[in-house]
């Protein structure tokens, strides 16, 4: 069954044993995060400027290696892009979308800021709107390889995680219902943008 996200602006169905991260802490508005209630996966949905200086072929590569930038996992050798493949407009629920794009990759992160770095699968789907000058990325991050001194080893056997088709699920179902939202999303972003600025030359 289809859940909606971003006050109803937007519907995907969410693969099943998923948390709302934001019932447990607060989350910033031009973000949708699922947890699995029994792994450490995870599922973030984000509404992001539309980066039109990069190719479309290129932009999935790109805010990837933001996501690497945001996990601090920039150093050599952290990271790998393994491949990016267009997806068939046939295959989605979204047609507003000019392109999407699908990235399998992974990088070397650590939680909580420990330590200990656990090897985690990440595939992005980008979702390009140019219309609406926007980009939708969704990343499903699967830790693969827990390191044994990370807060994650902790293992559930009675566990059933989520599957690569899992999330090709969430991405084929994703509909836009109502476009106002990225008029909300970037009043906000503007008004973050304002209040960083002020505080630089305040």
């Amino acid at each position: 069954m289809a859940r909606p996200l971003f006050g109803g602006a937007i519907s995907a169905v969410i693969p099943h044993s998923a948390q709302d991260v934001s019932e447990l802490r607060q989350i910033p508005d031009n973000q949708e995060v699922f947890a699995h209630s029994q792994t450490d996966q995870s599922i973030i949905i984000e509404l992001l400027e539309y980066q039109s200086q990069v190719q479309d072929a290129d932009a999935a590569r790109y805010h990837f290696e933001d996501v690497a930038a945001s996990n601090k996992a920039v150093e050599n050798g952290s990271w790998e892009v393994r491949g990016v493949e267009q997806v068939l407009q046939s295959e989605l629920s979204m047609q507003e979308c000019s392109s999407a794009w699908l990235l399998s990759g992974a990088q070397l992160i650590s939680k909580f800021n420990e330590e200990a770095k656990n090897t985690v699968n990440i595939h992005l789907c980008l979702f390009r709107l140019p219309l609406y000058t926007t980009d939708i990325l969704v990343t499903f991050n699967d830790p693969v390889c827990i390191n044994p001194l990370s807060s994650s080893a902790v293992e559930n056997g009675a566990a059933i995680p989520w599957t690569l088709q899992d999330f090709k699920g969430v991405l084929q179902s994703f509909c836009l219902l109502d476009p106002g939202v990225f008029g909300s999303f970037y009043s906000y972003a503007s008004t973050m943008t304002e209040e960083k600025n002020t505080k630089l030359t305040g």
